[in-house]
């Protein structure tokens, strides 16, 4: 892992955690660290003593205003921006409601989230890196081209990069939903407790990814990780946020959409505990297959998906064992996505930093 990358996941770092973390010499970590300093991509923060006689250790940490990016999720019926710094740090957050994600809508928008998220932060245009698109839909290997669900016709089975970067004059990454989240998951979220874990991308639909070693497990077409297609839908309902929608709607609560109801969201609200009974059983076959595929130290519940009602439906979820001698094997721990706002977003707008600088990670 570069030290770049280390440096961001845990938020700075001294020389001699570098010299541990990364197996480097010590006389490479410091000609690398003075380097990068120089550069501007790295700042000394402080000095950390640990209580001995000599110098203190060096404290280093991403320069925050080095470079910019954008996030964008492009949901069924929503659009989110988020504007990142160098260091990570989220500076700029917006989720709007879409009546319609034709192409010239959206792209009337983003003009809009993007001004806006530049004149309220003080960011040169001159210092955005780029542009990271996350979009739900399965990708076909090369390029940007995902199939996405019918509320996205528009966007599909084009190079949507292509389309991004004519229109916003930046160049511009575009990756599942799933994966972009699983990413900012890593970077940002669980990923500093976890190096390996499932991410489960709950939104209108069910997809996720895959962090091995905190490297995203993409699979032979960009793939892995669309958990939903462990269900066959005609025999277990989808764990997804469309389905609660409906539910809560017989239940006599008013939502006009998904993106309604999360804005209004209650967990106390009638159906939301048959939301959780229904699907318990889905819930606990995806789990239990990637536990027993993948063995990771953790699953993650994220995406769109309530804190307090992930919360609420992590006790419902069971990992099967065969409990041989009375001594379970190990499992993962199922734990709530701590990524900072919208997943989705947030992991895309790292992918522009992921491509040049955050190597390894």
């Amino acid at each position: 892992m570069s030290i770049l990358g280390l440096t961001l996941l845990h938020g700075g770092l001294t020389q001699p955690e570098i010299i541990r973390a990364s197996g480097l010499p010590q006389q490479t970590v410091s000609r690398l660290v003075k380097g990068l300093i120089e550069r501007g991509m790295l700042r000394e923060e402080q000095r950390v003593s640990k209580g001995r006689r000599g110098q203190p250790s060096m404290f280093v940490a991403a320069e925050p205003g080095f470079a910019y990016s954008f996030g964008v999720a492009m949901m069924t019926d929503a659009l989110s921006v988020v504007l990142m710094d160098f260091a990570g740090n989220v500076l700029f957050e917006e989720l709007t409601a879409m009546p319609s994600m034709a192409q010239r809508v959206v792209l009337e928008e983003l003009d809009v989230l993007f001004e806006k998220a530049l004149a309220a932060c003080r960011v040169d245009r001159k210092k955005v890196l780029g542009v990271g698109v996350g979009i739900s839909g399965y990708n076909f290997g090369k390029g940007a081209r995902f199939n996405t669900p019918r509320q996205l016709d528009e966007w599909a089975l084009i190079e949507i990069d292509d389309v991004l970067n004519s229109h916003l004059g930046l160049p511009v990454w575009v990756e599942n939903d799933g994966n972009a989240a699983a990413i900012g998951e890593s970077l940002l979220g669980v990923g500093r407790t976890y190096q390996n874990f499932a991410y489960l991308f709950i939104a209108t639909g069910i997809g996720g990814g895959i962090i091995t070693n905190h490297q995203l497990l993409r699979g032979c077409n960009g793939n892995a990780g669309e958990i939903g297609l462990i269900l066959p839908s005609q025999i277990y309902p989808h764990p997804n946020l469309e389905i609660l929608r409906q539910i809560v709607t017989r239940h006599g609560i008013e939502v006009d959409s998904v993106t309604d109801m999360l804005e209004r969201f209650d967990v106390t609200w009638p159906g939301v505990d048959d939301w959780i009974s229904r699907t318990r059983d889905s819930m606990s076959l995806i789990v239990s297959a990637l536990a027993a595929i993948l063995d990771p130290e953790a699953i993650v519940l994220g995406g769109r998906i309530p804190k307090e009602l992930a919360r609420k439906v992590i006790p419902h979820v069971e990992v099967y064992d065969h409990y041989r001698r009375a001594e379970p094997r190990p499992l993962p721990r199922i734990v709530l996505g701590e990524s900072p706002g919208d997943a989705c977003a947030i992991g895309a707008s790292m992918l522009p930093f992921k491509r040049f600088f955050f190597s390894g990670i």
